[in-house]
């Protein structure tokens, strides 16, 4: 039982603190940013089986955090007003063309990181996304300006 309590506490602890660090796309992070994935998993898994290797505290381990997984996605799923603190909440980065410094700065993110983000989406300028929208997943989506067409 001991085994049980200490995947669910892990888990926990992992839930916050990736609501805490922020927002990273898998595909944008720095090395540092792995690694210290890495070391946090290692840190957490030591701290949850300390030194029992053995089939059962696998199962046991790997099916709470399992369930909890499940748990938490089927709560963000059924109680609506769970899923801003659960999964977090889309937020606008750039209007009209203008960056919001606010947004960028509650988010960590640069001038520079937006503006490649929106070279990625083969837009050229901030200037010409009506919106950008940093995700819930951590990626930035463009909606870009409508042309007016001359006739």
């Amino acid at each position: 039982m001991d085994l049980v309590v200490r995947a669910a506490v892990g888990f926990l602890f992992v839930l916050v603190l990736t609501r805490v660090v922020g927002r990273r796309e898998l595909s944008s992070m720095e090395p540092f940013d792995l690694i210290l994935l890495v070391m946090i998993g290692d840190l957490v898994q030591q701290g949850i089986t300390q030194n029992d290797f053995s089939v059962t505290g696998l199962l046991l381990v790997g099916g709470t955090v399992g369930l909890l997984t499940v748990a938490v996605s089927y709560a963000s799923f059924r109680f609506p007003r769970l899923r801003p603190l659960i999964d977090g909440e889309p937020v606008i980065v750039v209007q009209d063309g203008r960056p919001i410094d606010r947004n960028l700065a509650r988010n960590r993110i640069t001038e520079g990181e937006l503006a490649a983000a929106a070279r990625q989406e083969q837009i050229g300028s901030i200037e010409n996304a009506a919106w950008a929208v940093l995700e819930t997943s951590g990626r930035i989506s463009f909606i870009t300006k409508k042309r007016v067409r001359s006739t």
